[in-house]
């Protein structure tokens, strides 16, 4: 598992008028917190933090964030932003226990080609675009593949028919649809005439 370091300054000044005036130096507000750890007020480098989560598994990246006196394996569970500049303006770091699962949120990409639904000119439609899942912090996929290539007219792909890597399962309802098919204009012509 690859992680990134990132380094944090403790003791940061708390308030608006605080944040504010560390946002001007380039430093994004942030709290630590988890099990065992009191909550604690930190400041990251902004650029530094946009640097460590741009990589393939965004968010979901762990980090080993470093406050001088202490490191802590983190993910960045929520992140503000400035409503407007869309600039950073606060995160949220949970810290993990790198051998426990974690829920995370992954992309979900369509592959393959559904030959049958495109041969009797129905459509497919993508229902659902992330999934949520358990797994531990090495585990997390930077996203999941949805085979459509099994595809018929009238079937659909469930959540619980996604085929995810070992060590990963699905949160949530198995009964949500991911993929659907539905006749396009054409088949429904034909079934009227």
């Amino acid at each position: 598992m690859t992680q990134i370091t990132l380094n944090a300054t403790t003791g940061r000044a708390e308030g608006t008028r605080n944040s504010r005036r560390l946002r001007a130096t380039g430093h994004v507000p942030a709290v630590i917190y988890g099990a065992g750890v009191d909550p604690l007020s930190v400041a990251v480098d902004a650029r530094d933090f946009r640097q460590a989560v741009s990589g393939d598994k965004g968010l979901n990246v762990v980090i080993d964030l470093s406050t001088g006196d202490a490191t802590f394996t983190v993910m960045a569970r929520q992140v503000q932003r400035h409503p407007v500049k869309g600039t950073l303006s606060h995160v949220d770091f949970q810290v993990v226990d790198p051998s426990q699962p974690v829920t995370v949120v992954v992309p979900l990409h369509v592959v393959g080609d559904a030959v049958e639904v495109r041969h009797a000119d129905w459509e497919l439609s993508q229902a659902l675009f992330r999934l949520t899942v358990k797994a531990t912090p090495a585990a997390i996929p930077t996203h999941v593949d949805v085979d459509i290539s099994h595809l018929r007219p009238g079937q659909s792909i469930r959540v619980a028919d996604v085929v995810l890597p070992e060590g990963v399962v699905a949160a949530g309802d198995g009964a949500l649809s991911v993929v659907t098919t539905r006749a396009g204009r054409a088949a429904r012509t034909n079934e009227r005439g």
